[in-house]
């Protein structure tokens, strides 16, 4: 990285780079594995570890006994429900025949 920028993400904004213009810089080679996940029914917010190398298709909320499940076009419930995407999806932008919209 000559040019004395060095590239950021934006894990808020779906883990894109914030230079696009040195993408290239901007390769992942290790992913965020803990993400807060928050239930849309009750709205109970609880830190969970994801996967390194799968998907998580659901998970019973701990507040009120929901099960969740991805949301359509989400890899799994992380992707929906998550404070982070998960781990396939941060360092490759797909996983389970799903891609990242927009990146």
């Amino acid at each position: 990285m000559g040019n004395g920028i060095a590239p950021s993400f934006d894990f808020a904004n779906n883990g894109r780079c914030l230079f696009a213009n040195i993408r290239k810089d901007c390769m992942k080679t290790e992913a965020i594995v803990e993400s807060v996940l928050t239930c849309p029914h009750c709205g109970m917010s609880k830190q969970e570890t994801m996967p390194a190398d799968a998907c998580q298709y659901y998970y019973e909320c701990t507040g009120c006994a929901v099960v969740l499940r991805p949301k359509p076009g989400d890899c799994c419930v992380f992707c929906s429900y998550g404070s982070v995407k998960c781990p396939p999806i941060q360092l490759q932008g797909s996983c389970c025949g799903t891609s990242l919209r927009g990146v």
